[in-house]
């Protein structure tokens, strides 16, 4: 579903380039859960970036389901964001003007979904996440497990293909953040959606099938989970 070819990104500042992303080549398969670890200013944001189409590669190919997004024009990639992508942040992102049920209508009615359709959307998404209750009430009412909930909510509520979630469970404390995740694998499974994650948390990391470590702009280990009964192992893909 997703491929970088020899992808570079760097940034002017003042006199200097900050070279966030240093010729990094990778494929991700259809219904695959990758989590992305590494330090913070390893690039692990910029390739999450480049991937939902919200940034565009200084050198290098980025292609996901067919789509050039090298070199695709904005209407193309507005496109793709609202119909194939799911995006769940660390600081959620929620419009504090709109209640829980209006925030996760409202890719739908960027898409020109009928109201009763995405009423209808939101309310099954929201009874999901266990928030069919909080409908009505506004950002500021939730609990920040709950904002993060109804973030999810949001980003499946248009049955993307592909769902890239940036440190997802960083602000929530461990019995919310273990709830976000299994909500993220399961919703992700019944939509057989490609689920990305970052995260700075090994137990997090632990639960995606495929673990890839960056460090200095670079992809430095890429490994798949072989999981026996009581024990998991992690198996080495050779690099380059």
């Amino acid at each position: 579903m997703i491929s970088l070819q020899n992808v570079t990104r760097y940034y002017e500042t003042g006199e200097r380039s900050v070279h966030a992303l240093g010729g990094v080549s990778l494929s991700i398969a259809p219904h695959e859960f990758v989590a992305v670890v590494g330090p913070s200013g390893c690039g692990k944001s910029t390739l999450l970036h480049l991937i939902a189409g919200l940034d565009r590669p200084t050198a290098g190919e980025i292609t996901v389901d067919g789509l050039s997004l090298t070199t695709a024009d904005d209407a193309a990639l507005t496109h793709f964001r609202r119909r194939q992508l799911g995006l769940v942040f660390q600081f959620f992102n929620l419009l504090p003007t709109m209640n829980v049920q209006e925030n996760v209508s409202l890719p739908l009615l960027l898409q020109g979904v009928p109201l009763a359709e995405c009423e209808a959307r939101a309310q099954e998404l929201l009874r999901r996440v266990g928030l069919t209750e909080r409908a009505g009430h506004f950002v500021h009412q939730l609990s920040g497990g709950e904002q993060q909930r109804t973030a999810i909510a949001r980003a499946l509520v248009h049955r993307p293909s592909l769902l890239i979630a940036d440190e997802p469970t960083g602000n929530l404390d461990t019995a919310s953040a273990e709830r976000v995740l299994t909500l993220l694998r399961e919703i992700a499974d019944e939509q057989l959606a490609t689920l990305i994650l970052v995260t700075h948390s090994a137990e997090v990391a632990a639960a995606a099938s495929r673990i890839i470590e960056m460090r200095d702009g670079k992809i430095v280990s890429d490994c798949v989970s072989s999981v026996q009964p009581d024990t998991q192992a992690w198996q080495r893909i050779p690099l380059g």
